[in-house]
């Protein structure tokens, strides 16, 4: 367990870093998009990202082992020391204002408190292996819940710090995680090809077959009905499946090669895709079922996640050492 004041943190690094801007017309309800280099002295490995509570947006920094945040404003980052061995992969906000993250590296959740950057480690159970940690949700409790891709689905029961895990049907494979709006929680099985959710008393997960076989079911997002959208990394497919009418529905993204990686869902129920083959994100209209293409204006720019708040999409650029935003209207 951590507890390191704001002044024990590394200092903030103003280097004049300044956005690069692609004005975008004609594109649905896209406004711009604005991009960043990171301005620290040192590669920090930009993995996931979740809007702070004061304007900023926090980033893992799974090479360097920090918590980042970013300041659209002045560009400036700051970078939060979470350990030693550290190596972070998924980043979200909690119910507490704080950000919670799972550290691969050190085998547990990490609390990061907002503003006075108090770190604190949540460790997985003692004798637990490898996990591998990945993606972590609030379910409507208030509970946080995480995936490991060795095999891995665990709860932190926030009231009282106790970690739990229990293995993951079929083995290796959960990645993605999230909360419908009614509080429940689903995941995906990359290695797995599936969705499943969890029994929140028991802990259990149950099994969803999508309709497409080994299609590599990456993320997985709801949107307002509680609907939930896969990004499929190997059949290039967003897939959504509506557990109160047991159906799905299946569309393929645009190329002659698509992987699509994350999938968003915004507060417009609008799906945003990160796709890897063409370098882009694409705009999914659920009502009138069309795509709509935004490329990413740095090459190589390997978009693993994406989150948001009203008006905005923030992309981390783990190939590329950037920050991206879409800005929409």
């Amino acid at each position: 367990m951590l507890n390191r004041s704001r002044r024990e943190t590394l200092a903030l690094l103003a280097l004049g870093a300044s956005a690069t801007a692609w004005p975008l017309r004609a594109r649905g309800d896209v406004k711009d998009v604005r991009s960043w280099p990171l301005a620290t002295r040192q590669r920090t490995g930009i993995h996931d990202v979740a809007p702070a509570p004061d304007g900023g947006v926090w980033f893992s920094a799974q090479r360097s082992g920090h918590l980042g945040w970013f300041d659209p404003a002045s560009a400036k980052v700051e970078l939060v020391a979470l350990g030693g061995g550290s190596s972070p992969h998924g980043v979200i906000q909690g119910p507490d204002k704080a950000a919670w993250l799972t550290d691969s590296g050190q085998n547990a959740i990490v609390r990061v408190g907002w503003p006075d950057r108090a770190v604190r480690a949540f460790p997985l159970p003692a004798g637990t292996r490898y996990a591998n940690l990945n993606t972590a949700t609030f379910d409507g409790d208030g509970d946080l819940w995480f995936t490991g891709q060795s095999g891995f689905v665990g709860k932190v029961a926030t009231k009282t710090g106790t970690v739990t895990v229990k293995e993951s049907p079929r083995g290796s494979g959960p990645y993605g995680i999230c909360t419908t709006p009614g509080g429940d929680v689903w995941w995906c099985s990359l290695a797995g090809s599936f969705i499943a959710r969890i029994d929140r008393k028991s802990g259990d997960s149950h099994v969803i077959e999508p309709p497409t076989p080994r299609q590599g079911a990456r993320r997985v997002w709801s949107d307002s009905q509680g609907r939930i959208w896969v990004s499929e990394w190997l059949s290039g497919n967003v897939s959504m499946h509506d557990p109160a009418k047991a159906t799905w529905r299946t569309w393929k993204l645009p190329g002659t090669n698509p992987q699509t990686y994350a999938v968003y869902v915004d507060d417009r129920d609008t799906v945003w895709l990160s796709e890897w083959d063409s370098n882009s994100i694409y705009r999914f209209d659920p009502a009138g079922e069309t795509f709509t293409r935004i490329a990413l204006p740095n090459a190589g720019a390997g978009v693993r996640q994406i989150l948001g708040r009203r008006g905005e999409v923030w992309l981390p650029e783990s190939g590329t050492e950037h920050i991206t935003v879409i800005r929409t209207g």
